[in-house]
């Protein structure tokens, strides 16, 4: 047995109160045979209850990805009809979200450099912020790039209507970009060191792949986003067109469509924290110093006639002598 397949094996997680529905599939029933397709362990019950409580975090976080993918099409338009010069040089609208990269790469070291060791003196958290903490900063921070969003686009409107020949520059979109760069950095960094921490050794590498999850979602459901709002404000409207409708921004309402976004994003803020303050941490690991149990061959939990940790006590098959030794006491 290598190295790897032994902390597989080795691993221990304690019993938690959460769905305790699930406890079920640990529990020996008199006809039950002990296999482990018909019986699994503690540990195993407790891996998917870990992935379960995962799923809500997950979820929220699909919103703040549906705003990256709006910013990262809808501001490539708004570039091609602004003014586009950097001094004599003239930059491609495609390369503006090349500026929440930049603003990431120069961030995260400053953040583990000077933000977490001064915020670990305060809190006494090894990572400065928790980890749900560090997520909900940046749910925070994308509601926020929306409403900038749609401030600027209204300024790009009025001015190409005032004179279109003398539109804003094409940097007044790095406002937004550069908030919602700060995001990412706290939710894309937190939700993969999350996932990490969080997950059962065995499936690490699974649970960090659902970060890409969240982005794939957060994708398909702007596109579903641009489809709905032009279908019902092409009813609601007195002019009867939609707030995206054909490809003129400056006919369009935009930053109403921003400004929806920055709505939606903040009640999911108010539901992520719902979700954070329910979830409980996975317990520590037990000490290295004491020796762990191979749960993917020991007993089960309980026999039928008993429950787990909830008003019948767990099953002890302790030796003779012990039991003796206890009677004579």
């Amino acid at each position: 047995m290598n190295e790897k397949e032994k902390v597989f094996r080795e691993e221990t997680i304690s019993h938690t109160n959460q769905f305790r529905c699930l406890d079920k599939a640990a529990i020996v029933t008199n006809d039950s045979k002990l296999t482990p397709w018909t019986v699994c362990t503690v540990t195993q019950v407790e891996e998917v209850k870990i992935l379960t409580r995962m799923l809500p975090i997950l979820g929220s976080t699909i919103i703040m990805n549906t705003c990256m993918a709006q910013l990262q099409t809808f501001s490539v338009q708004q570039g091609n009809i602004m003014d586009r010069h950097l001094g004599k040089k003239e930059v491609p609208a495609p390369s503006i979200p090349v500026i929440p990269l930049a603003f990431m790469s120069i961030l995260i070291p400053i953040y583990e450099l000077f933000f977490v060791p001064f915020a670990r003196k305060i809190t006494h958290h090894p990572s400065g912020i928790t980890q749900l903490q560090r997520i909900g900063v940046g749910l925070v921070l994308s509601a926020i790039s929306m409403t900038v969003a749609g401030v600027v686009e209204v300024k790009r409107r009025n001015q190409a209507l005032k004179d279109i020949t003398k539109p804003i520059s094409l940097f007044w979109l790095s406002f937004q970009y550069g908030i919602f760069g700060i995001a990412d950095m706290f939710t894309l960094v937190g939700l993969l060191e999350f996932f990490y921490k969080e997950a059962p050794v065995c499936m690490r590498s699974l649970s960090t792949s659902f970060t890409w999850l969240s982005l794939s979602f957060g994708y398909f459901l702007s596109t579903l986003f641009v489809n709905i709002i032009n279908s019902v404000t092409k009813r609601i409207t007195p002019s009867k067109q939609g707030w995206l409708h054909g490809l003129d921004l400056n006919q369009n309402n935009l930053n109403l469509f921003y400004w929806f976004l920055a709505i939606l994003s903040s009640l999911n803020f108010v539901n992520y924290l719902y979700w954070a303050s329910w979830y409980k941490y996975t317990p520590e690991e037990p000490d290295p110093d004491t020796k762990p149990k191979d749960l993917s061959t020991g007993p089960p939990l309980a026999k039928e006639e008993n429950t787990l940790d909830g008003g019948a006590k767990e099953t002890n098959d302790a030796p003779s002598s012990v039991q003796t030794e206890d009677a004579k006491q």
